[in-house]
């Protein structure tokens, strides 16, 4: 009586044991963890920022607690059904044929981002919400630098949906993200990837001084399928905040009507230049940048440096400086000697910081100036000249 007692005792412990290791095994060792979104202050002139809910629970987050593959598939249908009935699909009817494009509501007054080249030359602008409900839609906003529009609708309350706006000062390279829009009319359609890369720049739509165009700075580079029709669609983080405005791809390749096809290089703007940007386009129709007055490279490979003399490849190399500009009237001096890459001169100064920040490229300087400057402001920038280290203080004007 007494052994068959401790061989029941011993075959529970087996028992339980492998209970264990199996409900063990189905889990996947994916952490994941949720950022609680952080509330902006918002006044008569800025859209309402609604407040997400965490993704995750935060008692598993907090402990570290590994999650199941399909919890994480429940995260991304979450976002959707939360964030899709605040994405809007953008008919632009005029006489040269039919546009496509995305948008995102942003408050309950009815205000809408998407792209400027989404309703560039419009005559007539449809916007089709998820719900099928259809309405007029009035251009009250552009910039042209960022490539940014804001559109009004007047439309039923329980039609706006606003999405929350996250903070792309704390996106990371390799956290996944969601793109949600209407690619080749596919109104509704999501997409997952990666954040591939911070701080890219951009051609801006707006010409500058002597023919070229200005930049746009602080683009967010991701993975996620991007194509025709997504644009000004919103990109989106696993709290289900915008972080991104998805602007346009990198490819060659085309389907039979040429439109691009995607490659897997998509970039969209981060969203905290369309908060900054945005209460100006909708009170005032348009946003002032700052203006410094250069050309420079953005990066600066070894040959370049060894022809431009410079004694480090790292900084913002001034290739010209407009006349009469903050730089100019500063003393800032570009490139005037010849060397044997076309249209790059030595001889110019090399910027290594602004207000004590390093600048490593063009990139670094270009998203200080966006995110923390406007037109007005003092600034002071260090340079290298001549194997001599230098600051100048200048003023900064708004771009013409």
């Amino acid at each position: 009586m007494k052994r068959r007692s401790k061989l029941l005792v011993f075959f529970l412990f087996v028992s339980v044991f492998l209970f264990s290791c199996q409900a063990f095994s189905d889990v996947q060792s994916i952490a994941v963890t949720a950022e609680p979104p952080q509330p902006t202050p918002t006044s008569v002139t800025e859209p309402v920022l609604i407040e997400s809910p965490a993704a995750v629970d935060p008692q598993v987050a907090e402990a570290g607690v590994i999650i199941s593959k399909n919890l994480n598939d429940d995260i991304l249908v979450d976002i959707y059904e939360r964030s899709n009935p605040g994405v809007i699909a953008i008919q632009v009817l005029s006489e040269s044929g039919n546009g496509l494009g995305s948008g995102f509501v942003i408050d309950k007054d009815g205000h809408i981002i998407t792209n400027f080249h989404v309703i560039d030359g419009v005559s007539d602008l449809e916007v089709d919400f998820p719900s099928g409900y259809k309405t007029r839609g009035v251009v009250i906003g552009t910039d042209t630098d960022s490539d940014l529009a804001v559109i009004k609708v007047e439309a039923p309350p329980e039609e706006l949906h606003p999405l929350p706006l996250g903070d792309s000062a704390e996106v990371k390279v390799g956290q996944t993200v969601v793109a949600i829009g209407s690619p080749f009319r596919f109104n509704g359609t999501m997409t997952t990837g990666i954040v591939s890369s911070l701080g890219r720049t951009l051609d801006s739509i707006r010409t500058a001084p002597g023919g070229s165009f200005f930049t746009a700075g602080d683009i967010i580079q991701t993975d996620a399928a991007i194509n025709p029709g997504n644009s000004g669609g919103p990109l989106l983080n696993l709290n289900g905040e915008v972080i991104g405005v998805n602007r346009a791809i990198e490819t060659f390749n085309t389907n039979s009507q040429q439109d691009p096809l995607n490659s897997g290089i998509g970039f969209a703007i981060a969203i905290n230049i369309v908060k900054r940007v945005t209460p100006s386009l909708i009170s005032e129709g348009s946003y002032d940048y700052p203006y410094l007055g250069i050309s420079s490279l953005n990066e600066i490979n070894l040959l370049q440096q060894e022809a431009l003399r410079l004694p480090q490849s790292r900084g913002a190399y001034v290739s010209s400086v407009t006349p009469d500009s903050p730089a100019d009237r500063a003393g800032l001096r570009g490139g005037t000697e010849p060397t044997e890459f076309l249209n790059i001169n030595s001889g110019g100064d090399l910027i290594i910081a602004i207000d004590g920040r390093p600048v490593q490229t063009f990139s670094d300087l270009l998203s200080y100036l966006i995110q923390e400057k406007s037109p007005g402001d003092t600034i002071t920038l260090t340079i290298l000249r001549d194997d001599q280290e230098l600051e100048f203080n200048l003023i900064l004007g708004k771009r013409p």
